[in-house]
């Protein structure tokens, strides 16, 4: 048994050794592990989980109010390995507030891996060594994983202009997804199979977020672009950002970059006009799927809604931009989905929507046929230039039933049939069995929306058949890709999809799609001619005015909520057929 003043000397001791090696481990310019043998150069790092010293420059403070409660430390210049394999800085997680910008820092800390992101945490102390400059940005010219671990919290420049092309987690988390150009889904242009499912996942591989350096859901302002998002102040899918460069960052999944200072936001993708109407005598359809237009109880109350608009100013707002986009093109017939299926009445949707488009417009009627799901599928014509002959209708099953109706305009002999469906969506929600993702490119309920194309096509055999009819189009939201199986069937019962027919795509070239899907673009809406009407048929498009806006710039949220303008009145953009009779 140690006796009380041996005992207290020994301690005495032992004290003044601790104190002595904490002096030395943190007094700048000492012994410090290196950075670089930190992160390794692997994903994860050698040192995880071990109490180490590190010396650098700090060259991103992200403590401030709503930040990530951190700071990034990157080696000096002349102190790097010199190896292109290794990161040469790490993130500081801690709330200590000594250093800035610009600052040499000495921190003793505990490396630990923190989903995927290598940082050093339980930070006790942290010595400020004086003022010193920011390492040198390096430049990111691949977007590739590899390259990116090996820059890991360190400054880079990117060394050409990113193209934005998606915006969903703008609003929510104040971020915007960049990639070296506009990516395309696969299956728009390739076959369903292991091919596109490869280059699915490659798309997905090679992107980089902007971010905006704080953890806060719901920013206010809207970060991007510089001013703050706005209806007159847009960042749409396809612009590009210049002069980005900061600290690549990586949480939550994906490589990111906090800027240092704000980068260009250049309009590329500009919002376009209507297309104008050919010279000659035609027929102009436009089809649009309504992103749930649903209208309460009819007379100003009744919301939320089951599907749509939150409130009632949400609603009107929904109305004004509806109207917009579907008045500027001057269409003859519009094919609609995703429209309430609340029968015909005054106080109906769709007789609001005719109401309010003016009174020149009217409705097809299918009262008791329009299935039982919350949404259907509808068909509005100026009655002051078409007859909508013989009766309606609608394919008998239980889903949302396909609206068929033979349409002449006033003083023509020929007569065209419209067909408007609307297929299953690629949602994973209660699939079982075959309707499962089979991991193609297609999604799920891929064989269900095949099977109903299917249906589609032999139904229209046993419609009554009218004289001078000059054929069938097909138009609506199909929920299918170009080259996906029920696109496919509908090709092989004679039926040609005009848009991609004047407009085909590649990988490198889509300029004319209807969705953007996580990054993606793609068409979902048709307009698919039969063999007798495709050769009258003079032109098929699309009208960007929708899926490549931010979602927050839609109708549920109060950025805009006065704009009488088509931007973002839905997330599909319509498909605009003219055709000759």
């Amino acid at each position: 048994m140690i006796s009380g003043p041996r005992f207290s000397g020994a301690l005495s001791l032992v004290l003044l050794l601790t104190a002595s090696e904490g002096l030395a481990a943190n007094a700048c310019g000492n012994p410090a592990t290196p950075v670089a043998e930190i992160q390794g150069r692997g994903d994860t790092s050698p040192l995880s989980g071990e109490r180490v010293t590190v010396e650098g420059i700090l060259t991103f403070d992200a403590r401030a109010e709503g930040g990530f409660d951190g700071f990034y430390l990157q080696q000096a210049d002349g102190e790097t390995d010199a190896n292109p394999e290794t990161s040469e800085a790490l993130f500081i997680h801690t709330r200590k507030k000594t250093g800035a910008a610009g600052e040499r820092l000495r921190v003793t800390g505990t490396v630990k891996e923190f989903h995927g992101l290598t940082e050093l945490t339980d930070i006790r102390i942290i010595t400020s060594c004086g003022s010193a400059p920011l390492p040198k940005a390096q430049t990111l010219t691949l977007l590739w994983p590899d390259a990116l671990e090996s820059l890991e919290n360190m400054r880079v420049r990117v060394a050409q202009p990113l193209t934005i092309i998606d915006s969903w987690n703008l609003a929510r988390y104040g971020e915007l997804t960049l990639a070296a150009g506009d990516q395309v889904v696969p299956t728009e242009y390739l076959e369903p199979g292991p091919q596109a499912t490869q280059i699915a996942d490659r798309n997905r591989q090679q992107r980089l977020l902007l971010d905006d350096a704080r953890s806060v859901r719901y920013p206010s302002p809207i970060p991007w672009p510089p001013g703050g998002l706005s209806g007159k102040n847009t960042a749409r899918a396809g612009d590009k950002v210049q002069n980005l460069s900061g600290v690549l960052d990586y949480r939550f999944g994906a490589w990111r970059i906090q800027p240092g200072e704000p980068p260009v936001f250049e309009s590329l993708n500009m919002r376009p006009p209507a297309p104008g109407r050919p010279a000659e005598p035609h027929v102009r359809i436009m089809t649009m799927n309504l992103e749930n237009y649903f209208n309460g109880d009819g007379e100003g109350g009744g919301f939320p809604t089951k599907r749509g608009a939150p409130t009632g100013l949400a609603h009107t707002a929904q109305l004004r931009r509806i109207v917009e986009a579907l008045r500027r093109p001057d269409p003859d017939i519009l094919a609609i989905t995703e429209l309430e299926n609340d029968g015909y009445s005054e106080t109906s949707s769709i007789a609001q929507l005719a109401g309010a488009l003016g009174p020149e417009w009217t409705f097809v009627m299918t009262p008791g046929n329009d299935g039982r799901d919350q949404i259907r599928t509808g068909l509005l014509y100026r009655q002051d230039r078409i007859v909508a002959e013989t009766k309606p209708e609608r394919l008998n099953s239980s889903g949302r039933p396909p609206l068929a109706q033979i349409f002449r305009p006033e003083g023509q002999r020929l007569a065209i049939q419209v067909v408007v469906p609307h297929l299953k969506s690629k949602s994973c929600k209660g699939a079982t069995g075959p309707n499962r993702n089979r991991n193609d490119g297609q999604g799920c309920y891929g064989g269900r929306r095949t099977e109903a194309a299917q249906a589609l096509t032999k139904w229209l055999d046993r419609l009554p058949q009218v004289p001078d009819l000059a054929g069938t189009l097909i138009t609506g939201d199909l929920n299918s890709y170009f080259h996906e199986d029920p696109i496919k069937a509908l090709r092989q019962a004679g039926f040609t999809s005009m848009v991609h027919h004047f407009h085909p795509c590649t990988a490198q070239q889509c300029a004319h799609y209807t969705y953007r899907y996580k990054g993606e673009k793609g068409s979902l809406d048709y307009a698919l001619a039969s063999s007798s009407l495709e050769p009258r048929v003079l032109g098929a498009r699309t009208w960007a005015i929708n899926a490549d806006e931010p979602p927050q710039l839609g109708y549920k949220n109060n950025l805009s909520p006065n704009a009488a303008a088509p931007w973002r009145s839905s997330d599909h953009n319509p498909v605009i057929t003219d055709i000759r009779l």
